[in-house]
């Protein structure tokens, strides 16, 4: 009888596993696989919406939660929750026992479950390996767990070479596409009114999705580059604004108090979320008429809906960029220079017949099937690939 193969997913963020729910599903309808689920991170945090709830409902088993975020947006705070991360994923690995753990992305979370992993010595499968974000200690995260995974699954060709210029065997490296991309052909979009009665607010003649995330190999610029953004806001009182309120970063709670004082002064015209759940936010996406912020979903999403988006800043340098995106300075100046050309008639036509650069067919079923195909008893070592 052939042996079923268990699969770990592991998911620490609210927008992570929204991606990660096509997988999750190719995983289920296998009946050589089983799947199991690893929680942690903001899922369980009060103060980021407890969206563990949501994989609950969306029918979901997990089989552990790991609390392991310490309530603080401090250096040193970080660094315990990654090391609280450490203790509880070691428990956890030890009672599952998986054959392979899927990891998507670049967050300390992720390094934490890396690192349990690569000890416990159980495989990784490793999304969204080879990109760059130079204004963001993720881009060395990203590397790192890169380095401890077994096989790769890059969002473009050109991240494929990345990961291979790392040292990794070109064999156990796929270029797949972006399960963020999949994800949206998978959500129902709500239509104008519908979508304004879910979120219990109007939209205006001209609206924005923001999401803006501090940069977190930079000191104290939080404050001041999202000050200039509300300041631009502030000038532009026919614009309504729909926030999403930060990940735990360092720094975070100073752009989550900078939203909640202008909301307030801004009743009419803004309202904020900290976890707007796929639907919404995808639809929020094809209804606004420009994004605006710094986060990796301005960069691999927003393309999918052809959207004038508002780069702001470092945090995103070096990936690859389609031609919606609009990068600018984190000053007044840059922003409301950007603002204005994301509006102009001209621009938004430019961008109508665009095509996502991170687009691909069947993602997940991709990733299912190469994960359940390796043989990881037979290549338990890792060499490393001279070029």
């Amino acid at each position: 009888m052939k042996k079923i193969k268990k699969i770990c997913v592991f998911t620490g963020a609210r927008a992570e596993y929204g991606l990660l729910k096509p997988l999750l599903r190719e995983i289920i309808s296998d009946k050589n696989l089983e799947l199991q689920l690893l929680v942690t991170g903001m899922h369980l945090s009060p103060e980021f919406g407890l969206t563990y709830k949501i994989i609950e409902n969306d029918g979901f088993l997990i089989n552990e939660k790991i609390e392991m975020v310490v309530s603080a947006d401090t250096p040193s705070s970080i660094c315990k929750s990654i090391g609280l991360g450490l203790i509880g994923y070691a428990d956890a690995l030890r009672r599952l026992k998986p054959d392979f753990i899927v990891l998507l992305g670049d967050r300390y979370e992720t390094l934490a479950g890396a690192i349990a992993s690569l000890v416990s010595r159980i495989p990784i499968a490793h999304i969204q390996g080879g990109e760059l974000t130079y204004g963001a200690t993720d881009d060395s995260m990203r590397h790192s767990i890169t380095k401890m995974s077994m096989l790769h699954f890059t969002y473009n060709k050109i991240y494929s070479k990345r990961v291979i210029q790392l040292g990794e065997n070109p064999f156990h490296v796929f270029d797949v596409g972006a399960l963020n991309v999949e994800s949206i052909k998978s959500i129902n979009l709500l239509k104008k009114n519908e979508f304004q009665k879910k979120i219990k607010f109007k939209l205006g003649d001209i609206n924005c999705l923001i999401t803006f995330h501090p940069v977190t190999l930079e000191v104290n610029t939080a404050m001041k580059q999202f000050s200039s953004l509300l300041n631009v806001l502030t000038q532009h009182k026919n614009i309504h604004c729909i926030f999403t309120k930060t990940n735990s970063d360092v720094e975070g709670r100073v752009i989550n108090d900078l939203i909640d004082q202008f909301v307030s002064k801004n009743k009419e015209r803004s309202v904020s979320f900290i976890s707007m759940g796929q639907q919404l936010y995808f639809s929020a996406m094809s209804l606004v008429d420009v994004v605006i912020g710094n986060s990796s979903s301005g960069i691999i999403e927003t393309p999918s809906f052809r959207v004038p988006t508002i780069n702001i800043g470092d945090r995103q340098s070096g990936r690859i960029k389609a031609n919606n995106i609009i990068d600018c300075e984190p000053s007044e100046e840059g922003i409301s220079a950007s603002l204005k050309k994301s509006l102009n008639p001209r621009f938004v036509h430019s961008i109508k017949d665009m095509k996502n650069p991170f687009e691909k067919k069947d993602t997940a079923k991709n990733i299912k099937n190469k994960i359940k195909s390796f043989e990881s008893a037979k290549q338990a070592k890792k060499v490393f690939f001279d070029q």
